[in-house]
């Protein structure tokens, strides 16, 4: 979960098998569409061992509100 440094406190959920380059891409307005304009900061991530069950968890953290919230506030 990527949340923006200056601004309103918006956070961004996604998977890669690449954090550093990624958020790279994210902060150079290269990445999604959604992240450009804004710089970037890492806030949490987990890791798996397959792209089917990363995509599960980012679908349910981009889903569950309550969830995002608690991330978002632990940082």
């Amino acid at each position: 979960m990527l949340k923006n440094k200056k601004g309103k406190p918006t956070t961004y959920v996604g998977w890669t098998n690449n954090i550093e380059k990624r958020l790279n891409r994210h902060n150079l307005g290269k990445g999604a569409k959604y992240t450009r304009g804004r710089e970037w900061k890492l806030i949490y991530y987990e890791i798996f061992n397959s792209k089917k069950k990363a995509m599960k968890r980012e679908f349910h953290i981009k889903k569950n509100r309550k969830l995002r919230m608690k991330i978002k506030e632990m940082n």
